[in-house]
């Protein structure tokens, strides 16, 4: 039976340690600020021993640092100076923007350091545990670690895959882009939805039925295939209509968003309908 240590039983590493310890991992240190936060901790993922000092850490196959990411150098750092974890063992953290670097000073002790984040949202650990299954899990750094991270990530329901040598900033960008930015696009939607006089509630329906279903059709065609709209029309008039009833930041966004958007456009569009189009989004709004 393999052994993991979780430092920063937070809802990360709580999720994680639960669904370990169902997949018959064994759960080692289990570290927190506090006692009581450790025991609390131990108590919901099913075992572990609670600790509050990383001196205390006890040597593991498996170690999870899930502390913020700005600690994440620190506390490998720290970790490092007590010396508890032996040359061969697997440490790995979870962060979606940091890489694997981030735990250098235990890569220069022998450990095998690397990084697995899951791209899931980890709100609730008594949810997560039960909806965690199928997570793809993005894994970098020493490729010694690999096997048995993607081993752990199997055990637990989720679907590693690897990114390239320094992927993570893109990789990072690439989920905050789809998830982030997708929520930004709706509020740009329902700003301009109040502005034309529909009521919340229909905005609401109108917008979120027609975003699902964008959504479903790039996802099975392609966004190239999928685009539909003035833009891949090449109807400029309509864009000169859409900048004149918007706010300058909600045209600024506006121009923006087509001027991409003309990108994935231009092999439908002819070159006189591109410069067209060109012209109406960088043209000063009316």
């Amino acid at each position: 039976m393999q052994t993991l240590n979780i430092i920063g039983a937070g809802r990360l590493g709580q999720t994680l340690g639960w669904l370990a310890q169902q997949a018959g991992y064994g759960i080692g240190s289990v570290l927190c600020r506090s006692v009581a936060a450790a025991e609390a901790a131990c108590a919901f993922i099913g075992g572990g021993k609670p600790h509050t000092a990383l001196h205390q850490v006890a040597p593991a196959a498996l170690t999870l640092l899930a502390v913020p990411d700005g600690d994440i150098a620190s506390v490998a750092t720290a970790l490092a100076k007590v010396g508890r974890l032996q040359p061969g063992q697997v440490v790995f953290h979870a962060s979606g923007a940091g890489e694997a670097a981030l735990l250098a000073p235990l890569a220069a002790q022998g450990l095998y350091c690397a990084s697995l984040h899951p791209a899931f949202s980890f709100a609730d650990p008594a949810r997560s545990v039960q909806a965690f299954a199928g997570t793809r899990c993005a894994l970098e750094g020493d490729t010694r670690a690999f096997a048995p991270l993607q081993a752990l990530a199997r055990a637990i329901g989720g679907q590693p895959f690897l990114l390239a040598p320094g992927g993570k900033a893109a990789y990072h960008a690439a989920l905050a882009v789809a998830s982030n930015y997708l929520v930004t696009v709706h509020q740009l939607a329902l700003q301009l939805s109040a502005t034309a006089g529909m009521v919340p509630e229909q905005a609401q329906a109108v917008i979120g039925d027609l975003m699902q279903k964008t959504l479903a059709n790039s996802l099975a065609l392609g966004p190239a295939a999928a685009l539909t709209g003035p833009i891949v029309r090449g109807d400029a008039g309509t864009l000169v209509r859409h900048r004149a009833v918007m706010t300058a930041a909600e045209d600024a966004l506006y121009c923006a968003l087509g001027e991409a958007t003309l990108v994935l456009a231009a092999g439908r569009l002819d070159d006189e309908r591109q410069a067209a189009v060109a012209r109406a989004l960088r043209q000063p709004a009316a």
